[in-house]
């Protein structure tokens, strides 16, 4: 396998775990199972939200308002997911 696919592969996987680990430490912090004003708690969220805000702002401004619902994670681990198989297919 060439090791930039590989590099590729394994960041696209990593900040996918981190976005599933933002959403649910914001479900979490919804339902009041973690307190969000503990300092342990806060820094993990500040870091989880400056890491996917980024690429999920973008994704939020186009999507229309669902209620309380938000599929931007999902929708962006789609594209991530097709991104990397299309990487894949052209460079394999």
């Amino acid at each position: 396998m060439n090791p930039f696919l590989w590099l590729i592969h394994t960041l696209i996987t990593l900040y996918i775990w981190i976005l599933i680990a933002a959403a649910v430490l914001s479900w979490l912090v919804a339902f009041n199972v973690v307190n969000p004003y503990n300092p342990v708690v806060r820094t993990i969220g500040e870091v989880l939200h400056r890491l996917t805000e980024p690429l999920l702002r973008p994704i939020r401004n186009l999507l229309p308002s669902l209620g309380g619902l938000d599929i931007s994670p999902v929708i962006l681990i789609l594209l991530l997911l097709f991104i990397e198989r299309l990487l894949f297919w052209l460079f394999t």
